[in-house]
């Protein structure tokens, strides 16, 4: 079942997880806690309170360390003291309008910090497969309706979006110039995933956790652009890919001479959901608001920073040499998301089993839900 996570793979693995502390990076961590990898966490401290690292008390159970990216010297530390057999670099300034406000430091963390862990890797002499995450907003966008292909060209209108096509480039150019070559250990690849939703995100002008602390105060939900779309998907959808992804070049790595399917391997891949879950904001509110009751308001015009108004995905590469499609449909997407804010107050949760157990609970329906998945596709 080769689109489905390989728990026997992951068991014992030595893994190097940029950006820990954030939102993907946590619920990444948890997964491969629960996959029984060794996890070594590079990330700043978390910037939202709460932060779902903190509530999972993820610190206790893998090798925890803040530190900053755009430090060469400590990243290529902890590569030389982890060695580590994957390495999943998630670290970045993540938002759109905070880039706006600190487009210097978005352009350092996201552009440099990539390009120190690109360097950091060329010391590796034991096999080492690399995933490095950018976004779907690394696309010069031209609000068509149709979706972007790894092979379209690369842009951004704003600080975020243009520094994680420079990311891509660097890590284009570094793969072609040290890491294609038969004396390699090192395989690495780029993963370009669309908007995630998911229970635990607490992060500021995010339409999901906007909603959710409007919702828990009994109080309007505020909409900056309700007829933008996006490919919403789950968290977990793109975090299975990465997983995949890693496990296919790892393993690629030990075919020796140096094989086709590993070059193919070695570049960018889309994963995004299917296209009926491209929806408006204004349908991904009024979705929400069907499992948590409330009401709206449309406050276009507020505050008003350049923001895509169409962005879709062309995921055909990453089912062709993957086999990798999303498990659940935007219905379920919002059902699962808005369960976890809800239970989490409902039950008034505090202690770190309670929330782990509820963050678990959904990664093993997911992974029920892609083994179905998979059955399905086999029949067809």
């Amino acid at each position: 079942m080769e689109n489905m996570v390989d728990h026997l793979f992951w068991q014992g693995k030595r893994v190097l997880l940029t950006g820990h502390t954030g939102f993907k990076g946590a619920w990444l961590s948890l997964w491969l806690l629960h996959l029984g990898a060794k996890v070594t966490g590079l990330s700043l401290e978390p910037d939202t309170q709460p932060s779902l690292f903190s509530q999972l008390n993820l610190a206790a159970d893998l090798d925890h360390h803040i530190g900053d990216i755009r430090d060469a010297t400590l990243v290529k530390a902890i590569v030389e003291r982890t060695k580590p057999d994957v390495v999943l670099h998630l670290a970045a300034q993540p938002l759109v309008r905070r880039s706006y406000l600190q487009p210097v430091e978005t352009w350092n963390t996201n552009v440099m910090g990539t390009i120190h862990v690109l360097e950091a890797l060329k010391q590796c002499t034991h096999p080492c497969a690399a995933v490095f995450i950018t976004t779907d907003k690394c696309y010069e966008n031209r609000e068509w309706n149709y979706g972007y292909r790894e092979n379209d060209p690369l842009g951004g209108h704003d600080p975020y979006s243009s520094s994680k096509a420079a990311a891509e480039l660097a890590i284009a150019s570094w793969r072609k110039s040290f890491y294609k070559t038969s004396s390699s250990f090192v395989a690495i690849a780029s993963a370009r995933a669309g908007n995630v939703i998911g229970g635990g995100d607490w992060a500021e002008d995010r339409i999901v956790p906007d909603a959710m602390r409007a919702l828990g105060r009994n109080q309007p939900i505020l909409v900056r652009n309700p007829f933008a779309t996006r490919p919403w998907q789950h968290v977990l959808e793109p975090l299975g890919g990465y997983l995949i992804l890693a496990e296919r070049l790892y393993k690629q790595l030990a075919v020796q001479p140096a094989n086709n399917q590993l070059h193919n391997l070695m570049g960018a891949f889309n994963f995004g959901p299917h296209l009926s879950s491209n929806q408006s904001v204004k349908n991904l509110v009024e979705s929400i608001l069907m499992h948590w009751p409330g009401q709206w308001i449309d406050a276009s015009g507020r505050d008003v920073v350049h923001e895509a108004k169409l962005l879709n995905l062309v995921t055909d590469k990453a089912f062709h040499q993957l086999n990798w499609t999303p498990a659940w449909n935007f219905s379920t997407t919002v059902q699962e998301t808005v369960k976890w804010y809800r239970e989490s107050a409902q039950f008034n949760l505090t202690s770190y089993e309670e929330f782990r157990q509820l963050t678990l609970k959904q990664i093993q329906q997911y992974e029920i839900a892609a083994a179905q998945r998979e059955l399905l596709s086999v029949k067809a």
